[in-house]
């Protein structure tokens, strides 16, 4: 069905309220990227999620189909298709069509929900080239297509039903989005966690481009979630501890387990959307974790009269921990919902972990006593790194210090215009000295692997001198190892002297290890460099293909095969380059620092508990594991050099 060619009164507003939506989408849902297309999917699955949560769905079934288009199906109670008092069109058209529209306002539909400023319908309605509807209620099948935001035709009843829920299908907008290529291993693991925040409801995920499905349903919630994180880990106490009350209207529901390892892995959700910047329930959960600990310790003598409290850095280290809220009136920060801003919610949060885990504690002594001597040692491991982070601290060229001898800087002032190479060995730090423009970018060659933090403690990893050279040419210090969360108080981003940090290593396995060193490293102790899209990997070439006076750079294997075809095998010098100091410095800035003609890859961090497994599984002590997951991706190498 084409578009309308001409518009009633009602199709003007409709155009002004969502045409803002089209010329600056990114307000709306973050981006324009990949990012920004798995949020559509989101916003709309969202609405289903709301329904489960107000008791009335169980299933939802998700599927990307061979189009690009996307398809939500849920057996909640059908969007209301009767004409509302306000807008005086239907309740489904409004919802499509109008900014803020949507039952999660007034209260009384929803009385918790994750889509909480009624936008994401009408928001996903205005991105996309087309979007159809059907909802099943009241023993019909109500129909209705739009266009560009725009409603195509009214509802029409296509058929009869006996179920009730309602099916939506959009296909993102191409000229909005840079790509419609979905991963289905980011939006599964979303749909994963979805599942485990509320038990009992069916996620079906499918995927016809690849005939891929994936279900999800766990009956255990928050617990069976905490298990799946550590189920690799060893861990202190067999079963995890588990917080459940109601205060008003808002249910509060946290997990915790703490495990042998040196890190944290705390995840906060409101109402079911995870908040990677935390927010109120998050401080309130840290505030009672050690308030308990430190009192249950005082209350049994565990720490003397004499010693000093545990620290908030004491009691999270090795700690696994969901902390869920459903709360009626969620105030987020900002439309893609990262933080939660409820005051309240601290308080609320508080004093029901604090009550739980002290019940917990005095009724469990051995499992307590195993968790707060677990803490005690991480107290005076953290005074030992202490001393240690104070000697790289002082150092820092903000306090006064100077840069480490081997960086090579650069003379431009303003941050957001300076980069930074790390690069392997001497060799590779001269050419990339030499080869460089000397105005914005800075050179920090590293001598051999650095230290493996996720197998080392704090202390271990501060006297270590590759590392402390980094830290101090970074300026922005770092937090003091509380994990993936990015929590940790140190780290500093204002100050940080570099917004282009570029790791160029060779491209060979002992490149590809010392990459994923140092992503270790950044993720554990600088997270926020993931975040706010700082890192980014160099991509040199591994050929130099030359005909005559011709020269061709080649970065793929697979351009080399498809280059040599073209030119043929005949009168062909073909030089692999094994590592970048066998580039001459002008070859060098030619064809991997060259602003006007590199390539580089930006690195971020779209799944933070996935990302987090697989930190471990690669880094960690646990052999097996890493095994597995190097047999299973295997195919998708490339460029492998043996």
């Amino acid at each position: 069905m084409e578009p309308k060619q001409s518009y009633t009164a009602r199709d003007i507003q409709v155009l002004k309220e969502l045409e803002a939506v089209r010329m600056r989408p990114s307000m709306y849902i973050g981006s324009t990227d990949q990012r920004g297309l798995h949020h559509l999917v989101h916003e709309i699955v969202d609405n289903s999620i709301d329904e489960a949560m107000a008791g009335y769905c169980d299933r939802v079934i998700v599927t990307i189909n061979s189009d690009s288009s996307v398809t939500v199906s849920d057996n909640g109670r059908g969007i209301p298709v009767d004409i509302h008092p306000s807008t005086h069109i239907s309740a489904l058209e409004t919802v499509m069509t109008t900014l803020h529209a949507g039952a999660k306002f007034g209260g009384g539909s929803y009385k918790v929900s994750g889509g909480l400023h009624g936008v994401g319908a009408s928001v996903v309605n205005a991105l996309a080239s087309w979007v159809y509807v059907d909802v099943h209620r009241d023993g019909k099948i109500h129909h209705q297509e739009f266009r560009y935001g725009v409603p195509a035709n009214g509802i029409e009843i296509i058929g009869d039903t006996d179920r009730s829920g309602t099916t939506l299908t959009f296909l993102p907008d191409d000229s909005i989005f840079s790509t419609l290529d979905y991963d289905f291993n980011t939006i599964a693991q979303r749909f994963r966690e979805v599942a485990y925040l509320n038990s009992g409801v069916w996620i079906e995920f499918r995927d016809e481009r690849r005939d891929w499905e994936i279900n999800f349903y766990f009956d255990g919630g928050v617990l069976s979630f905490v298990r799946q994180i550590n189920r690799k880990r060893t861990a202190l106490h067999s079963s995890p501890i588990h917080i459940s009350k109601m205060l008003d209207s808002t249910t509060i529901e946290v997990a915790i387990q703490y495990n042998e390892s040196f890190n944290e892995s705390t995840f906060s959700f409101a109402n079911c959307i995870n908040t990677i910047d935390g927010g109120t329930h998050l401080t309130g959960f840290r505030t009672a974790l050690t308030r308990a600990l430190n009192d249950y310790a005082r209350k049994y003598n565990i720490i003397k009269e004499n010693e000093a409290n545990l620290t908030g850095e004491d009691v999270r280290e090795g700690l696994v921990a969901i902390v869920s809220v459903k709360l009626t009136d969620p105030q987020f920060e900002g439309q893609t919902k990262t933080r939660l801003g409820n005051f309240e919610l601290k308080n609320y949060v508080e004093g029901a972990v604090y009550t739980g885990l002290t019940e917990y504690l005095i009724e469990h002594p051995q499992e307590a006593k195993r968790i707060v001597e677990k803490c005690l040692t991480t107290s005076r491991a953290r005074e030992a790194a202490r001393k240690a982070r104070d000697l790289v601290t002082k150092k820092s060229a903000f306090e006064g210090g100077s840069l480490p001898g081997k960086l090579a800087d650069c003379s431009e002032k303003d941050p957001s215009k300076r980069e930074l190479y790390i690069v392997e060995g001497d060799s590779a730090g001269g050419s990339a000295k030499q080869g460089r423009d000397r105005s914005f970018q800075a050179i920090l060659p590293l001598k051999g692997k650095i230290l493996n933090v996720e197998k080392a403690r704090p202390e271990k990893m501060f006297s270590h001198d590759e590392i402390r050279a980094l830290v101090i040419a970074l300026g922005a210090s770092m937090d003091s190892g509380n994990g993936s969360s990015g929590n940790g108080s140190q780290f500093d981003l204002s100050k940080l002297r570099y917004h282009r940090i570029i790791i160029m290593t060779d491209a060979d396995v002992d490149g590809a290890h010392i990459r994923t060193l140092l992503f270790t490293f950044f993720f554990r102790y600088m997270s926020d460099l993931f975040m706010n899209g700082n890192l980014y990997i160099a991509q040199p070439p591994l050929y130099r293909i030359r005909k005559g006076k011709s020269h061709h750079w080649v970065y793929t294997e697979r351009e080399k095969d498809e280059l040599v075809a073209q030119l043929g095998n005949k009168g062909l010098e073909m030089q692999r380059y094994k590592g970048l100091g066998e580039m001459t410095p002008q070859q060098l800035w030619e064809t991997t620092m060259n602003p006007e003609t590199r390539v580089m890859l930006g690195v971020s961090i779209e799944d933070a508990i996935r990302a987090n497994e697989i930190v471990e599984m690669l880094m960690g002590e646990e052999v097996p594991p890493r095994k597995a997951f190097i047999q299973s991706h295997a195919r998708q190498v490339r460029n492998l050099d043996i």
